[in-house]
């Protein structure tokens, strides 16, 4: 039931979010854990563009943008793309691990928390992105499902 819900509250509110990104706005930055005990910081990340991907197991669109991130993802990585999943699932890497597996997925993916779904403005749908451009500054924000097609034409005149 608790899934049901949340996975409720996440479509309906894809279309009513306000988001509190001014274009051009610095982004964030976090450092988080990876499933290998390693931190991964955006600002590490500065010189590329980055999807930053903010997703749990449990959401069905998020798992719908999984196969097309990843065809994005070895597009352009070669010419500089990053995309880091943030992942909010409450319990942690017993879910996430297995879904990483389960999809496949290539891209770094890391254990969000309160803090860092609040510096990006609370997060209150999933999925929610945003492009960050070279210079570390927030480009584009998304809440809800974010197609191949849509992320490819929003990164092409970044890259």
């Amino acid at each position: 039931m608790k899934i049901v819900l949340r996975f409720l509250a996440s479509f309906l509110l894809v279309t009513a979010t306000a988001f509190p990104f001014q274009s051009r706005e610095k982004a964030p930055n976090f450092t988080l854990k990876m499933s290998d005990g390693k931190s991964l910081s955006l600002s590490r990340l500065k010189g590329k563009v980055v999807l930053i991907n903010f997703w749990a197991t449990w959401c069905g669109p998020c798992r719908v943008e999984v196969p097309g991130f990843l065809e994005v993802y070895e597009k352009y990585k070669s010419k500089g793309l990053e995309i880091v999943g943030i992942s909010l699932d409450e319990t942690g890497w017993q879910d996430i691990t297995p879904f990483v597996k389960r999809y496949n997925i290539s891209y770094p993916v890391v254990l969000g928390n309160p803090k860092v779904a609040k510096s990006y403005g609370d997060i209150y749908g999933l999925p929610t992105s945003f492009i960050v451009d070279k210079k570390g500054f927030i480009v584009d924000q998304h809440v809800g499902l974010l197609t191949r097609e849509m992320l490819e034409s929003k990164i092409k005149d970044l890259l």
